[in-house]
């Protein structure tokens, strides 16, 4: 087995390629610097020059790979930019990986995907897109749809973490009654690194989460009990956290974009099955260890 993994400088990727590694698996990984990639290539890792954009790369990149794991994507920029690197990139992706006759495609999609979510913002409609392409490729496929995905670095646990420990009033975004499931990191990239040959994920689409199902409220409420923190939480609507995204969201470091206020009011962000749970049988590390790890 032989594994081309993109995204992998991303905030996941690194743990699938270490996960790959883990097993013994050797793995590619399609990088546009290679210079930003030597964590990778210390771990025994190929790195291939590319990007998802070159569908000349992507054919390089893929030829002599059995499986394909596919991360790249993005959260900010135009409807254009989301095509060309998601909906594009996975479209010219897979035509590649049928010519080198692929065993399994390994995509990562995100819960809330669905063709009722897939007009709410662009990058559910390029996730949407994405998943179609690999449904129809005629390639056998395993899709992962995690829920928010909480690490050491990188991830959004980081923000909620010094909103928490350093202000004494913590502003949520409208009721704060939403469900959501966070996963940590490492747990996803396990998902994936039994995905690519487990037979009984074969051509099947998982909702990945954490064993803990909590709203937003919970969730502000369990980091500030970790950090021994006794903090007012305030409720900002979301008109008003919309405006406000609108004039910081492309400043480096903003917090959050208008579209992923659309996505939070979207609704609930929680598995509706334990499919995952009940084929891969994976210990998972529980929210208030996560925050700990990344505290």
């Amino acid at each position: 087995m032989k594994v081309l993994v993109t995204g992998g400088t991303g905030f996941v990727g690194p743990k699938v390629v270490h996960a790959l590694r883990a097993q013994g698996r050797e793995v590619r990984a399609l990088v546009r610097r290679p210079e930003r990639a030597s964590q990778l290539a210390g771990w025994g890792a190929e790195l291939v020059t590319g990007d998802v954009t070159d569908p000349a790369s992507l054919r390089a990149a893929v030829d002599g790979c059995t499986h394909v794991v596919h991360l790249v994507a993005i959260i900010k920029g135009s409807p254009s930019d989301f095509h060309r690197v998601m909906t594009q990139g996975t479209k010219d992706l897979v035509a590649s990986a049928k010519d080198a006759r692929v065993e399994r495609f390994v995509l990562m999609s995100a819960l809330g995907t669905s063709e009722a979510t897939k007009d709410v913002v662009p990058y559910f409609a390029s996730k949407w897109a994405m998943e179609q392409e690999t449904l129809h490729s005629g390639l056998e496929y395993t899709i992962f749809r995690p829920s928010l995905v909480f690490g050491r670095d990188g991830s959004a646990l980081q923000v909620f973490i010094k909103q928490v420990r350093y202000s004494p009033v913590v502003t949520v975004i409208g009721s704060g009654l939403q469900r959501l499931q966070p996963i940590w990191v490492e747990d996803v990239a396990e998902y994936f690194a039994r995905g690519l040959d487990h037979p009984q994920a074969a051509n099947r689409t998982f909702e990945l989460g954490g064993p803990d199902v909590v709203t937003w409220n919970e969730l502000y409420a369990t980091i500030a009990g970790v950090l021994g923190k006794r903090r007012r939480f305030v409720h900002i609507p979301t008109g008003l956290a919309r405006t406000g995204a609108q004039l910081t969201q492309w400043a480096p470091g903003a917090p959050l974009t208008t579209d992923q206020i659309a996505m939070i009011e979207a609704g609930d962000n929680a598995a509706s099955n334990t499919d995952a749970v009940d084929t891969f049988k994976l210990p998972l590390v529980a929210l208030e260890e996560q925050i700990r790890r990344a505290a």
